[in-house]
């Protein structure tokens, strides 16, 4: 049966599914799932368009690796249709293990797993259904295969996974900061040595990608009101969490129950347990179903917390540079105690928190962004760029934050 397919992609017009693995994966029931997980988590609170799905995102990195191990064979490297159907195999489900709005329930419903880990957990439990047919993919997911630059693709600092996401994201959300040359980019790559290079003519683009990549952090995946929603969800689960444990009865799926009674962390996952099955029904409209019954739970936090962020009457957050003066915690903490009427002070970190967040747009020694010079010697993209702030975007930036409600006093 011929399941060569040709899908339509708002961004790039139409992809073509050549391999017939490739599209038994589409197929799958744990790949279908991505379609109801968003890729912005709870952006669209700020961007009303970022409303594309992971399952968006995962098929236009297929499209990329597909034109990417088309340059790179027309410049005469080796990949066979093994390889080229393995990394397209890997970059389609590298986000598999995402759980409902990304990264704010990593750190809420499990421990100490990342989706990274859950991936390739779920691709191990794909590849024995399929008879091993995933065997080289998961090599170059982890990084273990022979031919490094096809991991590269992968997972690096110019890797099909953040060429999309980019210039995906920046479309849906409007924000023009994050569009990116990604076609001059890939016609740009090449491999010296086993390593995924750019070649120099190319670097006025990699200056864009990295320029773009700090911009779409601070405006768009790293916007403050963002955080702040991100974070009032974590509460809201944690809180669940724990009147769960306490014996409370609280309306939720079966997926998301099992995660507020039980801890899971990554044993759990590969234990043998429920855990990953669990995982596999978890998706975004559990947790909004649950946020619906909670807006009218007994416990006055978590209704107050679930109907604030249902109806986007999200807290107030002061960011900066500097940390929070503890004196201005401490006047919050106390106007929020007096105008809720707050006795136990338990319940004041729900209403109260500071925290901290950061990038690097890039990062040197971690897989660099090599070029390759006209004299075909290699080196950095920071030393090869005239770019004058270039080589300050390699450094760590952290921002401070502290959220309460609005109805408070404001400074």
């Amino acid at each position: 049966m011929n399941k060569r397919k040709i899908l339509n992609d708002p961004v790039y017009g139409f992809i073509t599914i050549s391999h017939e693995l490739i599209f038994d994966l589409i197929e799958h029931p744990l790949m279908q799932r991505m379609r109801r997980i968003q890729q912005l988590g709870l952006s669209n609170l700020v961007y009303p368009g970022a409303q594309h799905t992971r399952f968006h995102h995962a098929l236009g990195a297929v499209h990329l690796m597909s034109k990417a191990i088309q340059t790179l064979r027309s410049k005469g490297q080796d990949i066979s249709e093994a390889e080229a159907e393995a990394a397209t195999a890997a970059i389609l489900l590298h986000d598999i293990g995402h759980g409902p709005f990304s990264h704010a329930l990593e750190t809420a419903i499990v421990s100490h797993v990342g989706h990274e880990d859950i991936s390739l957990l779920i691709m191990q439990e794909l590849n024995k259904e399929l008879h091993g047919r995933l065997d080289l993919a998961i090599q170059i997911f982890t990084g273990q295969y022979s031919k490094q630059f096809l991991c590269n693709l992968v997972s690096g600092q110019l890797d099909v996974d953040r060429l999309d996401y980019l210039i995906r994201d920046s479309y849906f959300t409007g924000v023009h900061e994050g569009v990116i040359g990604y076609d001059r980019l890939i016609e740009m790559m090449d491999v010296v040595g086993d390593e995924l290079v750019i070649e120099q003519k190319g670097i006025y683009s990699v200056e864009k990608f990295i320029v773009s990549r700090r911009l779409m952090y601070w405006q768009v995946y790293l916007h403050k009101t963002v955080l702040c929603a991100e974070q009032m969800l974590i509460r809201i689960l944690r809180r669940a969490k724990y009147l769960v444990r306490a014996g409370m009865q609280l309306e939720a799926t079966p997926a998301l129950h099992f995660f507020l009674k039980n801890d899971v962390d990554r044993h759990s996952f590969v234990s043998g347990s429920a855990a990953l099955g669990h995982f596999a029904m978890l998706d975004d409209s559990d947790i909004y179903v649950a946020l619906k019954y909670w807006m009218n739970s007994k416990d006055q936090v978590l209704s107050l917390l679930s109907r604030a962020l249902v109806n986007r009457q999200l807290f107030k957050i002061e960011m900066g540079n500097e940390p929070i003066p503890a004196a201005r915690i401490k006047e919050v903490t106390a106007q929020v105690k007096r105008h809720y009427n707050i006795e136990d002070d338990f319940d004041l970190q729900y209403f109260v928190f500071h925290e901290t967040t950061s990038n690097s747009a890039y990062r040197l020694g971690d897989k660099n962004i090599r070029i390759r010079k006209k004299d075909g010697s290699l080196a950095d993209v920071t030393e090869v760029s005239d770019h004058l702030h270039l080589a300050a975007l390699a450094d760590t930036v952290v921002k401070h934050y502290l959220c309460y409600p609005k109805t408070l006093p404001q400074p």
